[in-house]
């Protein structure tokens, strides 16, 4: 998980307290990139590893999401999916982002439209409501709740 005062990259801290509008001290402008229906942003660490392999320079925190997961089915975390991390926070899925242009610069050639949904299905940051507030830390299991 990581957070930033603002922008991108979104560097990694040890542990968090997940409210109604996110990551405690994670600053973001609230018009853009927050309230309550974009919380949290999620991302693929799958995801993000394929991207890099193609010789792109994103890394977990580059792209701005607040929680990196592992180990799961990327296409499965579609808008109206609710998922747990860790053992206290719930989340609902609300939408896919819209890339942003801060994050071309993490793109050799710049096209930041790589993690566009409708572009390239199954490689968008997602955003996330927060139905269960807690404290989460990596490695927490990120699985879906059904």
């Amino acid at each position: 998980m990581s957070v930033s005062a603002g922008g991108v990259p979104k560097l990694p801290i040890e542990s968090g307290y997940v409210g109604p509008l996110g990551l405690l001290d994670d600053g973001h402008t609230e018009s853009f990139h927050g309230g309550a229906d974009k919380a949290l942003c999620l991302f693929s660490l799958e995801v993000i590893e394929t991207i890099a392999s193609e010789g792109h320079s994103l890394a977990p925190g580059t792209a701005g999401e607040n929680v990196t997961v592992r180990g799961i089915d990327w296409n499965q975390v579609i808008p109206g999916t609710r998922w747990s991390i860790g053992d206290e926070v719930e989340v609902e899925v609300t939408h896919f982002t819209a890339p942003c242009n801060k994050n071309s610069r993490w793109f050799a050639d710049g096209d930041f439209s790589r993690i566009n949904q409708q572009q390239h299905p199954g490689r968008s940051r997602v955003y996330a409501r927060v139905l269960t507030e807690g404290v989460i830390r990596p490695g927490d299991r990120f699985a879906p709740v059904y």
